[in-house]
């Protein structure tokens, strides 16, 4: 919590046209909730929306909004929030950087306390050099284009967002209301976000780590009927025998070509596979449960709690302990 905010936390929204309306609309009812829940209390936010004309811009979905301060007459910025504009072209969706934009951020955002992107909008703050060293995310589509436009950027695909020092990023669009919950967070505690969540009735908070998309969601469907069926089973049965073996049996194959047509359908080992659906059963245990680390090793699978140490260590980086300290959103 930032104790030190001696008046308004001044927020200003870089606007342009095209841009996707949640990306702005969704933080900007946060910060104005917070001010109501504040009430007076403690300084809250004010916000601005500035743009290279001031005037309406019509966003993606049609929807007008209004900038009522050109770039050129910003004074100092406490927060400047980056919103994104995406289109879909042959190859899939494509960011859209303006050099004029990308211009402003760079200058605006060197003094700002602190720059957060919302989803496609990494691309201008890293198009701006202000991403160069820093570890960052944005929507998965674009992903890897970010990546590869930007080599100094470490791009992360999967949080929906991540703190880098003063730079924060979001994933898609509306990862933009948990990244303001969080900004909320530091700067006026954790109580107050948890009330601004309850009164916009908002899940508080989806950590920052938690994946952009499921295990399922990730994994190609494939074109098999009889193997999502499977995908589907072992989603529903995770403490059961799910070996290689077993599985073969179930679809009455033999393990060598089981394994191999699994790998075609799903670009994924049937062992891969397995330990990620139960380690992300074994996540949402900890995030939402009051269960020991026992039960948990077993309802997922993983048969002992040394497994499941192995299993948070080697792909998160972290024990079930730590995770659940710092991710924890049940009541």
């Amino acid at each position: 919590m930032n104790s030190a905010l001696a008046g308004p936390h001044v927020v200003v929204f870089a606007m342009f046209p095209g841009i996707d309306a949640l990306d702005v609309t969704g933080p900007a009812e946060v910060f104005a909730m917070t001010n109501h829940v504040l009430a007076g209390r403690h300084p809250g936010y004010e916000v601005h929306f500035a743009g290279e004309e001031v005037g309406p811009v019509r966003t993606s979905a049609g929807v007008r909004l209004h900038v009522e301060e050109a770039f050129c007459a910003q004074g100092p910025i406490d927060t400047l929030v980056v919103p994104g504009r995406i289109r879909v072209g042959p190859d899939g969706p494509e960011p859209h950087v303006d050099p004029a934009v990308v211009a402003w951020v760079g200058r605006a955002g060197a003094s700002a306390g602190r720059v957060a992107s919302v989803c496609v909008g990494a691309h201008v703050t890293a198009a701006a050099g202000l991403l160069d060293g820093h570890r960052a995310t944005t929507h998965w589509a674009t992903a890897g284009r970010l990546a590869a436009d930007h080599p100094a950027v470490e791009v992360d695909p999967d949080p929906i967002f991540i703190r880098s020092g003063r730079m924060w990023t979001s994933a898609g669009i509306t990862s933009s209301m948990d990244l303001a919950l969080a900004l909320v967070a530091e700067d006026h505690g954790d109580e107050t976000a948890l009330r601004v969540a309850r009164v916009m009735v908002m899940y508080l908070q989806r950590p920052g780590s938690q994946s952009q998309f499921s295990v399922p969601l990730s994994t190609p469907a494939g074109s098999r009927e009889d193997l999502r069926e499977l995908r589907r089973w072992i989603g529903e049965h995770l403490d059961s025998d799910l070996s290689v073996p077993a599985l073969a049996l179930r679809m009455s194959m033999s393990e060598r070509h089981f394994a191999r047509v699994f790998r075609a359908e799903t670009g994924s080992t049937p062992g891969a596979f397995v330990e990620s659906m139960r380690l992300e059963a074994a996540r949402r245990l900890l995030e939402r449960t009051s269960r020991l680390a026992p039960d948990i090793a077993r309802a997922c699978g993983f048969g002992s709690v040394e497994s499941l140490h192995r299993a948070f260590r080697d792909r998160l980086n972290t024990s079930p302990g730590e995770y659940r300290s710092r991710f924890r959103t049940a009541a």
